[in-house]
């Protein structure tokens, strides 16, 4: 699992469940990477860009319909089936608590 920055967020209009397509910056070493997420109960697109996240990086990438992911984002399902991001600890600092592409110890 690693951190990365989400740098875009597009609609999913073709996803059977209400969905993003996000992609996140994991670093020179990872590169840019694309999802789809199903966040978009608690999150909206412009709330989401520039924010820090932690995804699965060395899965096989899957085809979702039209869209091909390469990693799966992180987060917590509530009681009501939205999904809660899993991210860094924002509060160790005012800008990016973590390098992109850091390993989850």
């Amino acid at each position: 699992m690693r951190a990365g920055t989400i740098v875009a967020v597009d609609d999913f209009p073709e996803a059977r469940k209400p969905a993003y397509k996000v992609t996140v910056d994991f670093g020179p070493e990872i590169g840019v990477k694309r999802t789809s997420a199903q966040i978009t109960a608690l999150y909206r697109k412009d709330d989401l860009v520039g924010r820090q996240v932690i995804g699965v990086v060395n899965f096989p990438a899957k085809q979702i319909g039209p869209f091909m992911s390469e990693f799966l984002i992180m987060g917590f399902y509530r009681e009501d089936g939205a999904v809660v991001l899993a991210v860094p600890d924002p509060s160790v600092g005012p800008d990016q608590p973590v390098d992109n592409g850091a390993k989850l110890a």
